[in-house]
């Protein structure tokens, strides 16, 4: 392997080759080097395979939605241990999978078994709701009963699950270590979405994929070019949104194939910008990615408030949702040496394309990674820059295989287009004029009012422009006069008072008039996951539900 490909953890060997004794992952509590992440990943790696967990089947014995591999529940929220579990598994040739903690234990059981775990890593105080997960989800063959269980001290106080060991202990009991098998470019890397329908899915890749299409590393790298870029090292790179999403995974993985240090902020409590603005501080953080104003709206707030000395960061990366302008702008003033890095991708694409906005200039068009592409309308043919129709974001070369166990899915999702296997992940999208990749916005986020198509995304970012407005969500609804109308949900700023007809001539005034809203619902706050990302079924719900007093059509 001295060109070609990687696995992950042969790219993490040689940067702890390079460099040992530099800080690797760092949370409030714990400074771990890459020498110890490397000693205590094999040992978790050599425990695993002594209870049986490995590969089964070879990549290419396989067809693309399946899995030869056994697999790993992480439940648990951001600390090393999380990190360190999938590395470890992926010395043992298993494969790790995200699993949502805030999940109902039947939708966890549920995800245990659609995935087929043979073991579970979680924190202590999730371990009731993973009983009761196994307890709700057990088959007749008792196979999830079967689980092997590895729980990880939180401070919690509650107690492990009856037959599981702690994390220090399997490390202790390890065997084997130095006999570990050689993982593969074609090992899987697993991760669950639960996409816009709520139904989870397992996106499979190759970590070979991974490496350069997620995580940033150089196509075609040699041992001298992985090792020459470790030994400058990438700086301090902060994942602030929950590791149990694949963007703050890729965002950590970024970091470490480039030998940065990994700061985890703890996700098990609400958002907290002071104690971010702190660590970023304390730990001289030069690189944190975020997700959308759900995160940056409070951090601008706090850095308003009072004084940090924020001087080393100089990259905010954004994504998973929209991040403002008017917020973005506020950043840029707050630090005028940051660089803001819009992104845009998915579980099924890595990243596709990103904008960046300095002090002085933001972005208006994404500059597109290798392989992005925009596909035509009917999915047949790619377009070239020039064509003004509006299609279908799009991406070839290092993408997954497909969905976990579903034909179906994988086919339609990654097709093939041109003799090319493509990843279509469902936004719609058109060149703009300089070249640039257009996003407008998922299908399943446009509302068809009167036969115009709205993209609801756009309203949004008018309707966040307003200074007393904090928060905001758009959504179709039907309509007896237009088929759908548009609904937008309202969170106003504390002692605001803005009237619905004042909200709507407000995005009126930036938009086209059939994109404002012809209702307006106005709520004490407004729903969204545990990583800020908006959620549409809450918000699609409220909609159908609200009661005339709390609605005005205008």
């Amino acid at each position: 392997m001295t060109a070609q490909e990687w696995s992950l953890p042969a790219v993490l060997d040689v940067v702890t080759d390079v460099a040992p004794n530099r800080d690797m992952l760092v949370s409030a509590t714990v400074r771990r080097s890459y020498a110890q992440v490397r000693d205590r990943t094999r040992r978790l790696a050599a425990y695993l395979r002594r209870h049986g967990l490995g590969v089964r089947r070879e990549r290419h014995e396989l067809r693309r939605w399946e899995c030869g591999q056994s697999t790993v529940a992480v439940v648990m929220s951001n600390c090393p241990e999380y990190l360190e579990t999938m590395i470890g598994a992926f010395r043992a040739r298993a494969v790790p999978f995200n699993v949502n903690h805030h999940y109902a234990p039947r939708e966890i059981g549920a995800l245990l078994s659609q995935v087929g775990a043979e073991a579970v890593v979680y924190h202590r105080r999730l371990g009731p709701k993973v009983a009761q997960a196994v307890r709700l989800n057990a088959r007749p063959d008792g196979r999830l009963n079967g689980l092997l269980l590895i729980d990880v001290d939180d401070g919690s106080g509650v107690a492990p699950l009856p037959g599981s060991t702690s994390f220090p202990s399997a490390l202790a009991d390890a065997q084997g270590v130095h006999d570990l098998p050689v993982p593969s470019p074609d090992d899987l890397y697993l991760v669950c979405t639960g996409g816009t329908t709520g139904t989870p899915k397992g996106v499979l890749w190759r970590q070979g994929d991974v490496y350069v299409g997620a995580a940033g590393g150089a196509e075609g790298a040699t041992r001298d070019v992985i090792a020459g870029i470790a030994r400058t090292g990438a700086g301090v790179w902060f994942a602030a949104p929950p590791l149990m999403h694949g963007a703050a995974q890729w965002t950590a993985f970024a970091g470490l194939v480039h030998g940065g240090t990994v700061v985890l902020h703890d996700d098990s409590r609400p958002f907290d910008a002071r104690a971010i603005l702190r660590t970023i501080q304390r730990e001289r953080v030069t690189m944190m990615s975020i997700v959308g104003d759900a995160y940056a709206r409070p951090l601008v707030d706090e850095i308003r408030a009072r004084s940090y000395d924020l001087t080393s960061l100089v990259r905010l990366g954004t994504g998973g949702a929209t991040t403002s302008a008017g917020l973005k702008q506020a950043l840029l003033e707050l630090l005028p040496q940051l660089t803001v890095v819009d992104g845009y991708g998915a579980s099924e694409t890595g990243g596709m394309a990103f904008g960046t906005s300095t002090s002085g200039r933001q972005a208006h068009r994404f500059r597109l990674a290798a392989g992005a592409a925009v596909l035509s309308a009917d999915r047949s043919r790619f377009l070239e820059p020039g064509d003004d129709e509006v299609g279908w974001t799009a991406r070839v070369g290092r993408i997954p295989l497909g969905y976990l166990g579903d034909r179906t899915r994988t086919e339609q999702t990654f097709p093939l287009v041109g003799g090319r296997r493509t990843s279509v992940p469902g936004d719609r999208a058109r060149y703009g004029s300089d070249g640039g990749i257009v996003v407008l916005g998922r299908d399943a986020m446009v509302v068809n009012t009167g036969g115009e198509k709205v993209f609801v995304e756009k309203v949004e970012e008018v309707l966040r422009q307003h200074p007393d407005i904090l928060d905001a969500l758009v959504v179709g609804r039907p309509s007896d006069r237009y088929g759908e109308e548009v609904v937008a949900l309202v969170q106003l700023r504390t002692g605001a008072q803005l009237s619905p007809t004042s909200v709507r001539e407000h995005v009126a005034g930036q938009l086209a008039r059939f994109k404002a809203p012809q209702a307006v619902l106005l709520c004490p706050r407004i729903g969204r996951h545990a990583t800020g990302k908006a959620d549409y079924t809450w918000a699609r719900r409220a909609a159908l539900e609200a009661v005339s007093a709390t609605v005005t059509r205008t």
